[in-house]
């Protein structure tokens, strides 16, 4: 029944054709996000820099859409982005510390043991879409990402939000109320805000794998530059500090 529930979700989703809304706050990451509830998680990992040569660490915190779900390995946006910043003079690290089926709550949970661990400059934060399909109370979810983006920016790292949304069929209070937390917490935070992180794909079914959740290998540099413009100044920034 969940796994049906999960596809319901999706297939409203592109069917929908919110996803090719400009400016709409997206969530279409977080419909990939919630088919992988009973994937593996893969380990945090950083990118094999030499200690000491790097200009600094970006941790990823995500769901499956970050953690190479169905992927060959090394394929992901994620992976993608480290081998970019590799060939920066110097280059940075990237931590990949995504879990499938990842909530905000367990996002929150994990935050300040990653933050001590790899001391990252930057995070990216690719949570919520699991909190949707589950219904949880939104209230819950703001802040749960206001303490994951609050622990950050305490710790010194600049934030970037990849905002997420959900389809018409949830309603719209629910989808409307959830849409409007991303930029809430961005501008409490000064972080930085990917408005749809699914935009470059959503509504398309052949960016997506056969379960229609999770997108393919060939999507992956899509998701990959529609992070890059918000993530770039960050990278510049904290470089000039």
């Amino acid at each position: 029944m969940f796994r049906e529930s999960r596809r319901r979700f999706v297939e409203t989703l592109l069917a929908s054709g919110a996803a090719g809304a400009a400016g709409a706050v997206g969530a279409a990451g977080g419909a990939g996000a919630v088919g992988a509830l009973v994937a593996a998680s893969l380990p945090a990992r950083a990118d094999p820099a030499p200690v000491g040569a790097v200009a600094g660490t970006v941790l990823v915190l995500g769901d499956s859409v970050s953690t190479e779900y169905g992927l060959r390995r090394g394929s992901g946006w994620v992976e993608r982005l480290a081998a970019r910043l590799r060939e920066h003079r110097p280059p940075w690290s990237v931590v990949n510390a995504s879990v499938s089926g990842e909530t905000t709550a367990g996002g929150r949970n994990r935050i300040d043991s990653l933050l001590r661990r790899h001391e990252p400059q930057i995070v990216v934060v690719e949570l919520g879409g699991n909190d949707a399909l589950r219904g949880l109370d939104l209230r819950a979810t703001e802040a749960n990402l206001d303490a994951i983006a609050g622990a950050a920016r305490d710790a010194g790292a600049s934030v970037l939000l990849l905002g997420m949304q959900v389809p018409p069929n949830y309603g719209a209070p629910y989808a409307d109320a959830f849409a409007a937390i991303f930029p809430r917490v961005a501008e409490r935070h000064a972080a930085e805000l990917v408005p749809f992180f699914l935009a470059p794909i959503a509504g398309d079914t052949n960016w997506f794998q056969p379960d229609r959740i999770h997108p393919t290998e060939a999507a992956q540099p899509l998701l990959l530059d529609a992070v890059w413009p918000a993530l770039a100044p960050l990278l510049r920034a904290s470089a000039a500090r």
